[in-house]
């Protein structure tokens, strides 16, 4: 068996997609400092932080030996070569990811013992969409899935391991950090319509088509804008996380580079997954820096 290194091992989860999972743990925290309580649990707050990336961790592993095993995943495919080109085997992908799994239930039986029941129903809930998720995803169930496991789940998780409590409020944050996450799943699906049809799946890119699920990328990745517009507009967030126009920028080139498919192809677009996850990352962490300069400040 051939030897890995550290690195290797690590990029096999595709960190570079862990601000989806990361970001609505640290947005709710931050909505709980400004509008809760200053005195909330934080540790346990950063504990749930480990435990959904080593989740989210997990579930990329499996979805990517599932997608092998498919044949979703090939040679000519885009996106995970970690499996195609040999550099891993099935088997040790798959045992990662199970080990990753057992660690992240681990700790979720700790944080469910300091806290409570309420998170117990949570966590299973997270966890078996994410063992589902291969199969759900080839049904056109994928983005619910994405939207459930990184938004909702997470956010009323995270307000309820920090206060005791679970405050349905923060899912006004869901609807903007949700779309972008979802966002990422759906650039992957609609550049890889061609191939999901090969491989007998459907998604919701396939079900749609390309010019369709083009526009619904351009949706999720602007909407986000104009919905904290309108909770700041009625009092629900502060005016101060309006700071998430900064990441603007950066979805308009998003938006520019997926309408560019009309001439550029499939190929001009191969790698937005990457940088939707960028956005989320740049958006999340602009709208945490909001609420704490409402805290200090006000507004």
């Amino acid at each position: 068996m051939k030897k890995h290194s550290l690195k290797e091992w690590v990029l096999t989860t595709r960190p570079w997609s862990f601000p989806a999972s990361a970001m609505p743990v640290l947005v709710t925290m931050a909505w709980v400092f400004t509008t809760v309580s200053r005195d909330a649990n934080w540790l346990l707050g950063l504990w749930a932080l480990v435990n959904i990336v080593l989740v989210h961790a997990a579930g990329n592993l499996w979805s990517d030996y599932f997608d092998h095993r498919q044949g979703v995943d090939r040679e000519d495919t885009y996106g995970v070569k970690i499996l195609t080109s040999q550099q891993f085997t099935p088997r040790e992908v798959w045992w990662l990811s199970v080990c990753l799994q057992v660690v992240a239930v681990a700790m979720g039986i700790g944080l469910v013992l300091l806290t409570g029941l309420p998170l117990l129903w949570i966590g299973v809930a997270g966890i078996c969409l994410s063992l589902l998720y291969p199969p759900l995803k080839y049904h056109a169930l994928g983005d619910v899935v994405i939207l459930l496991c990184y938004a909702l789940l997470p956010m009323i998780g995270t307000s309820f391991v920090t206060t005791g409590v679970i405050h349905w409020n923060v899912l006004w944050l869901a609807v903007p950090v949700g779309l972008i996450t979802v966002a990422i799943l759906h650039v992957n699906n609609t550049r890889d319509i061609e191939t999901d049809q090969r491989a007998g799946i459907k998604t919701f890119s396939l079900l749609t088509g390309r010019r369709f699920a083009a526009w619904v990328y351009v949706f999720e990745v602007t909407m986000p804008y104009l919905w904290m517009v309108g909770l700041a507009a009625v009092g629900i967030v502060p005016w101060f996380t309006l700071l998430v126009f900064l990441s603007l920028p950066l979805a308009l080139k998003n938006v520019k580079t997926m309408r560019g498919y009309k001439t550029g192809g499939v190929e001009s677009f191969a790698r937005l997954d990457e940088a939707t996850a960028q956005l989320q990352l740049v958006f999340s962490l602009t709208l945490c820096i909001g609420f704490l300069l409402a805290a200090f400040f006000g507004g």
